[in-house]
């Protein structure tokens, strides 16, 4: 796992590329701490911070071609590259090192652009073309690992985190409203928002080619999950299910340095930390984090699944002061606006790891969206059919959706919900019908803005332009926007790969592989209870798992959020009221933010609802996100640690490709 940065066609003298390459790759160094290297021409520099993982000693970036035509900045991990190694060098390619960034670069030299869907892994890439000039950047099919774009005075900038671009002379950071009000209702930014103007993400399963100044945009994949042949019998169904998820952790395991796993205390986590500990020679390391608060703790489980599997296990405690001590910085690292606080325990989990040794982990992220794990999924399911429900046969199946909430529980409860689901029975928001619920407290957040939008305009769109989306059944509809949206614009990236990455640990999802993800969308419709979650992971492994984690049923992964602040008696309160901030920042309505901060320390916790933790989480990260970025505290100052080799192909030089950055 690395990170990687460049330009392409800057206006500045090529004299001065290695050092603004330089620059660039400091501010990412945390994700790639091991090496650094940079390929400079006339044209364009690029250059990765490496993360050591797979072929430690001999994997250095950028990497040639042996003739010198293609040069790779790669960031991630290729888990068949075994596979697709055998057959490139039965078609001819000699390999240099036993890395997978050396099997993507022969499989662009043999297959083009055509090579990407033979991949299955979590990258991001720029491949640079010699003979044609072209740059080529690309993301993997799930969007596990993050790509930005930038142009800025005629040049082409990229980098795998935003905070790259502080280092180019004259780029400056500002807030998109726009952008700011569709993050803010949809929780999350979009495939391409970046929250930024002027600063766009390569969408999941995308490509941008540039050559001079034309660009092509294009995809090389699309997320079909439309049912396909299912076996006839549930227990083939079961079969199926254990001998995906297995190969899916296998090829996972593939590294040269020692692999842990994330064990929250969940089905999913679970899983994966049994089918790990099925392939080790030696204890399984498994980390988890503990809330002082028992509203959010599973620290029961985590120890059950841990003496039940014999496995070394750490654990993090999270305290509310710890918890907002640490949100200014991992705001800097997830580099958006986010919703809840659930992704600081990770940024501390993360540093816990690293200190531990371990710099590669599995985890649970996918299960749910694979296999309709989520609430969302069932909530769509009864209001898809609402209409041709009773009123008792509704209330009976609203106490199935939500038994983990409290408030939520008893008659009275499920009568207050039975109301709300009226509500929204027809569909308000076109071809939004199944996240019409969770988008109103996200209108709600957006009122932190000044100028009123439609914040819904661009998820709108979104599934307007997406071929063959109306088509979807309701509960399909779901699981492609779960997929589209939250999975890989806050799951697999703010809480994901900006925390882990922020310590130099590398996060691997057994349940998005390609075949597993496939596998689930033929069994969904066919097998289970659609009010039982995950039924069929369940049934697969309920025999190896402790019984109090399969029939524990949905408790989602959640922090403390404003409570915390409140709590932990901290300064946030004058911050996020301060007037010379709320009006620097520009696009906050000063006195909806003010008012907001008044209610969440002026009432009890348990006053506060959801949406007005959401605005306020909003809110925070926001004004840290303008300090950060806006203001350009983030610019780290300090060069590199470790030496940056430099591969320089200025003035027409043409050293052989086997001369990299080594």
């Amino acid at each position: 796992m690395c990170g990687i940065a460049g330009f392409y066609r800057s206006p500045l003298p090529p004299s001065e590329y290695p050092e603004l390459i330089h620059g660039m790759l400091a501010q990412i160094e945390h994700r790639g701490p091991d090496e650094a290297g940079c390929l400079v021409d006339d044209t364009l520099a690029m250059g990765t911070v490496r993360l050591s993982i797979i072929d430690v000693s001999a994997g250095s970036q950028p990497i040639g071609s042996a003739d010198g035509r293609y040069w790779l900045c790669y960031n991630g991990e290729l888990y068949n590259y075994r596979e697709l190694r055998e057959e490139l060098a039965a078609r001819g390619f000699a390999f240099r090192t036993e890395s997978d960034t050396e099997v993507v670069l022969q499989a662009w030299a043999a297959w083009g652009r055509d090579c990407l869907p033979r991949f299955n892994g979590a990258f991001a890439f720029a491949l640079h073309d010699s003979v044609t000039g072209e740059l080529h950047l690309v993301r993997d099919r799930f969007g596990k690992r993050p790509l930005f774009v930038a142009r800025h005075h005629g040049a082409w900038l990229f980098a795998s985190e935003m905070k790259a671009f502080l280092a180019y002379p004259g780029f400056r950071f500002e807030f998109d409203p726009e952008q700011l009000a569709s993050v803010f209702a949809t929780w999350t930014p979009l495939p391409a928002q970046s929250t930024y103007r002027g600063i766009e993400q390569i969408p999941m399963g995308e490509y941008l080619t540039v050559r001079g100044d034309r660009a092509e945009r294009g995809r090389w994949t699309t997320l079909d999950l439309t049912a396909g042949p299912a076996p006839a019998t549930e227990r083939e169904a079961v079969e199926l299910v254990r001998a995906e998820l297995q190969a899916a952790v296998d090829v996972r395991l593939r590294s040269d340095v020692e692999v842990g796993v994330y064990a929250s205390g969940g089905l999913d986590s679970s899983v994966i930390a049994h089918l790990a500990a099925r392939r080790t020679d030696r204890p399984l390391r498994t980390f988890s984090v503990e809330f002082e608060d028992d509203e959010f703790d599973e620290s029961a489980e985590q120890a059950a699944l841990a003496a039940h599997l014999g496995t070394r296990h750490s654990t993090v405690r999270v305290t509310d002061a710890g918890l907002v001590e640490a949100f200014p910085d991992a705001v800097r690292h997830a580099e958006v606006p986010v919703f809840r606080t659930a992704f600081v325990p990770m940024y501390l989990l993360a540093r816990r790891v690293r200190e531990e040794g371990v710099k590669v982990v599995l985890s649970g992220e996918g299960a749910d969206e694979a296999f309709l794990g989520y609430g969302i999924f069932k909530d769509t399911h009864l209001l898809s059919a609402w209409h041709e429900l009773d009123d008792d046969t509704r209330l009976n199946r609203i106490g199935r959706l939500y038994p983990y909430l409290r408030h939520l529980s008893g008659e009275d409860g499920h009568r207050r919900m039975l109301g709300l689901y009226q509500q929204f029975a027809e569909e308000r928001l076109p071809g939004l019908f199944s996240h019409q619920m969770r988008f109103q407290n996200g209108r709600f957040a957006a009122r932190l803005l000044r100028d009123g939008r439609d914040p819904f305009a661009a998820v709108g769109q979104l599934v307007a332009q997406e071929p063959g989306y109306a088509e979807l059944p309701p509960v399909g509809k779901a699981q492609w926007l779960e997929f589209r949206t939250l999975l890989s614009g806050y799951l697999l990236s703010s809480q994901g790969d900006r925390m882990t990455l922020a310590h130099g640990v590398e996060n691997r999802c057994p349940f998005l592989d390609p075949a597993v993800v496939r596998l689930a969308a033929s069994l969904n419709w066919r097998f289970g209870d659609p009010y039982d979650e995950k039924y069929l992971l369940k049934r697969a492994y309920a025999d190896v798992l402790p019984e109090r984690i399969v029939k524990k049923g949905k408790f989602p992964y959640r922090a403390p959020d404003s409570a915390a602040f409140v709590r932990s008696g901290t300064d946030h309160r004058e911050l996020l009221s301060d007037h010379r901030t709320l009006d620097e920042i520009g696009v906050l309505d000063p006195l909806f933010a003010r008012r907001l901060v008044d209610r969440v320390f002026d009432s009890p916790p348990e006053r506060i609802g959801t949406k007005e933790n959401q605005a306020f989480v909003f809110l925070a990260s926001t004004v840290w996100l303008h300090h950060w970025y806006v203001r350009g505290r983030a610019r780290r100052e300090a060069p590199l640690g470790v030496p940056l080799h430099v591969v320089d192909r200025r003035g027409g030089a043409r050293p052989a490709g086997t001369e990299n950055a080594s």
